[in-house]
């Protein structure tokens, strides 16, 4: 992958973060991911360090979203 695609996937990823917490209505943190310093607007950096940054934030949206299901209260079933 080109690292423009690469800055380009991380931008799309950070849109995604975005809509996670205003769906649930929390502010997650990324704490791996905020450490890397990297943002997507951040071109100035290696194409290494948008990588990382890249696999960071999509470990932090997918552990939230994971853990997300798993507090949820599902619905009792109507007999």
């Amino acid at each position: 992958m080109k690292k423009q695609e690469l800055i380009h996937l991380h931008g799309l990823l950070a849109e995604v973060r975005k809509h996670h917490e205003a769906r649930t209505g929390t502010s997650v943190e990324y704490e791996s991911y905020e450490s890397l310093g990297v943002r997507p607007t951040s071109i100035h950096k290696s194409k290494t360090d948008h990588k990382a940054a890249v696999f960071a934030l999509a470990d932090g949206i997918t552990a939230d979203m994971r853990h997300s299901e798993e507090t949820e209260t599902v619905p009792a079933a109507a007999d």
